[in-house]
């Protein structure tokens, strides 16, 4: 019953999430939509923060069951679909998931800033990372691609490479350049994403997706993959 009860609190404040935005997410108005009084809530989360860092973790949670989805049709062998379909997915997400998209990767709340303290949010979030990063490992395994050496990182990142390689891969001794190709394709794929989902390119461009595309097709050398366009069906077009 109880964690009946804490699933429905988290659906009715995503649900007020996407209707009415993140400020509207209040003990107040969760328990109003639930029949409940506001100190009730607490019996369930200690605190409104509590409460957000829960949503956030169902929303992570939601968005990699979306990616492993993505992959379902993709042969084993082939990791250049794979990484298209992933990245494909991602994008697909944000447009179906604008608020949800924007409590994730927009300008985060207080209360939702990373933690090193690992909770349900945490865990979500760490587990939405390796499902990029698993694959692009499996990739290195299986098909090695050129990294820069570790002489030829810039000194000011070698130190956080490093810490991020051990905190995510403990006891691993993959490349630092490695490393930073896999950051350098992230920070291209969640960038090219955000400036369409926020709008930053209607500047110039009312459909980005040839765009995203291009970035695709740009990036898919750099890891030794081949590049192809996605099928034409209804899933690929993101609500607008």
């Amino acid at each position: 019953m109880r964690a009946a009860t804490v699933q429905e609190i988290t659906r009715t404040a995503r649900r007020i999430l996407v209707e009415q935005g993140p400020d509207a997410v209040t003990l107040r108005a969760i328990a109003r939509e639930m029949g409940m009084t506001a100190p009730g809530l607490y019996r369930y989360f200690d605190s409104h923060a509590e409460l957000l860092r829960h949503v956030v973790g169902d929303i992570f949670a939601d968005l990699t069951a979306e990616l492993h989805a993505g992959l379902s049709g993709v042969p084993d062998g082939d990791m250049s679909g794979k990484l298209l379909a992933v990245a494909r997915s991602f994008r697909r997400w944000a447009f179906a998931h604008r608020r949800e998209y924007a409590l994730l990767f927009g300008s985060p709340m207080p209360d939702l800033a990373h933690r090193k303290e690992v909770d349900f949010a945490e865990e979500s979030a760490q587990r939405f990372g390796w499902a990029f990063l698993s694959l692009f490992l499996e990739l290195w395994r299986k098909a090695p691609f050129p990294v820069p050496a570790d002489k030829d990182i810039d000194p000011r990142l070698r130190g956080q490479l490093r810490r991020y390689r051990d905190f995510t891969v403990e006891g691993s001794d993959l490349p630092l350049g490695l490393i930073q190709t896999f950051l350098q394709c992230w920070v291209r794929l969640q960038g090219a994403v955000s400036l369409e989902v926020f709008g930053h390119l209607e500047f110039a461009l009312d459909d980005p997706e040839p765009m995203f595309e291009l970035m695709l097709s740009e990036m898919a050398p750099i890891l030794g993959l081949t590049y192809s366009p996605p099928a034409r069906h209804p899933k690929d077009e993101p609500d607008r």
